[in-house]
């Protein structure tokens, strides 16, 4: 790939740079990344929603927390998948323990909340033709599962700036319903579409800059970021529709949740990877450095392209 080009976007490389990633993508194999991490995420699922629940709870309200988690679960799945996941986090939550099974049960939680990030981080390795150096030591294991910990607390926050945006919004909109009522709608519409994409932007572009073992500048991390969350918010609306019409959980009768956590799990990953090619091409494409990091390497049969 040539490398003459300015160190700045133009917006008529764009198709190239969306055709590139594409391409990138598919030879990539998306579907087999995507659904080892939607497995995990069911198995992270239950830990995950409980710190998520627990800790931005302790700020927020337990409840509120919960209801807006179940809300979302709601839109994105369906009022039956909610039900059963709600059902999960009470189950998880259980506090008739002794002492030693909830040191057991925390344990389980953390390992189990940080397996779906510490899949991510191998898996965007793997697209960006990184490899971690054999030998690496026990420590960068737990390094990244603790990076996976701190992806759960990063997750809590954007909800936690969302509940205080969303309500003050409300208190906004019932201002705004007084003096002109014929704009509320849309103003709320266009506010909350928004502020979804800054919240999912600043989220995966902090996976784009930080799960990987890669140094990458903000630049190409933001571009990346943006679009993934672009993609992802029109996505999420045609399969909730799809979730709402088709049903296809009720296909599986008791198991209808999971395959639906699966399906929507999959397809969030679909999006992030190719998000995650777009990142790599556009720094490429501009001559920007993604070096690996210490414990880490670029993929030998690439050195030698």
């Amino acid at each position: 790939m040539a490398h003459d080009f300015e160190n700045k976007f133009k917006l008529k490389d764009f198709p190239y740079l969306i055709n590139e990633a594409f391409k990138r993508w598919l030879e990539s194999d998306p579907w087999r990344l995507s659904a080892i991490i939607a497995y995990y995420a069911i198995l992270s699922l239950p830990g995950l929603l409980v710190i998520i629940i627990n800790v931005i709870g302790s700020i927020w309200g337990t409840e509120i927390v919960q209801g807006e988690l179940t809300q979302q679960i709601s839109d994105a799945l369906g009022s039956d998948a909610a039900s059963s996941i709600q059902t999960m986090i009470v189950e998880t939550q259980n506090s008739d323990r002794n002492l030693w099974s909830t040191i057991v049960g925390i344990g389980t939680l953390l390992f189990g909340a940080t397996g779906v990030f510490y899949q991510l981080q191998i898996s965007l390795n793997d697209v960006w033709d990184i490899e971690m150096i054999p030998g690496s030591p026990v420590k960068h294991i737990l390094i990244s599962r603790a990076r996976g910990f701190a992806f759960i607390l990063v997750v809590g926050f954007l909800l936690l700036v969302s509940l205080m945006v969303s309500t003050s919004i409300s208190i906004l909109n019932n201002y705004i319903q007084q003096v002109f009522p014929d704009i509320v709608l849309y103003t709320a519409y266009g506010i909350d579409l928004i502020l979804s994409l800054v919240i999912i932007s600043v989220l995966f572009s902090l996976m784009f800059k930080y799960l990987p073992n890669a140094k990458i500048p903000w630049k190409s991390v933001w571009s990346g970021g943006f679009l993934t969350a672009l993609l992802f918010v029109i996505g999420q609306s045609l399969l909730g529709y799809y979730f709402t019409k088709a049903d296809p959980g009720s296909t599986y009768g008791a198991a209808g949740t999971v395959v639906l956590i699966l399906l929507w799990v999959s397809y969030s990953c679909l999006i992030l990877f190719f998000g995650a090619q777009f990142t790599w091409v556009f720094a490429k494409h501009y001559t920007i450095d993604i070096a690996p990091t210490k414990h880490a390497r670029i993929k030998s049969d690439k050195q030698s392209n």
